[in-house]
């Protein structure tokens, strides 16, 4: 028998909500992993820190945020590189979450460019009562965490697996789910990929 908030991670009408997992016993963790939008290479005064997003990226941020809604991520916990361009893509982004309360943010440093073993440490270090986080970030360690945390399955997930496996874009969103109850457990195929979208070219 499936869990309520089970369910809800298959079923995308079912209500998903951040009140629902105060008044629940955390049965399951939520991950959505977003890499950072495109970014504008045309200035060679900017450092790599600095780097806006370019003008598709700009489209593509606000087009991740519907994508985050539609798929019923609701974060408690926002963990965000400070570089330029991942806090341009979360603040274009966060509007079209229609989100009922704006989460608790991060902008974490050890998250500018880190590799996914950095990543998994920063992510093993949140409170269990943040159930669901978002996770935004740079490639290829955005990439690497999501393939060493996507653990097999059924036909359904395997073929998520394959695309995922082929690349991770820019503005790309993987979401994983975990059987545990605190995030000092999860590790390397410990998850499940429920779904991975990319923009539109």
């Amino acid at each position: 028998m499936l869990s309520y908030l089970q369910r809800a991670s298959i079923d995308k009408t079912a209500p998903f909500s951040s009140s629902c997992i105060a008044r629940t016993t955390v049965l399951m963790l939520t991950l959505a992993l977003l890499r950072h939008a495109k970014s504008n290479w045309e200035n060679p005064g900017n450092d790599d820190f600095s780097r806006p997003l370019n003008a598709r990226g700009l489209h593509a941020a606000p087009e991740a945020g519907r994508a985050l809604r539609e798929l019923a991520i609701v974060p408690n916990l926002v963990l965000c590189s400070p570089a330029q361009r991942t806090r341009e893509t979360f603040r274009l982004a966060l509007p079209q979450m229609l989100l009922a309360a704006v989460p608790q943010i991060d902008f974490d440093d050890k998250l500018y460019l880190a590799p996914a073993t950095q990543m998994l440490d920063q992510l093993r270090k949140v409170d269990a009562n943040h159930a669901s986080v978002l996770l935004i970030g740079h490639n290829p360690g955005m990439h690497n965490l999501a393939e060493a945390l996507a653990g097999p399955g059924g036909p359904s997930t395997q073929a998520l697996n394959e695309r995922l496996a082929e690349k991770f874009p820019t503005a790309a969103i993987a979401v994983l789910t975990f059987n545990k109850k605190s995030w000092r457990d999860v590790g390397p195929r410990t998850g499940r990929l429920t779904a991975f979208w990319t923009p539109k070219k």
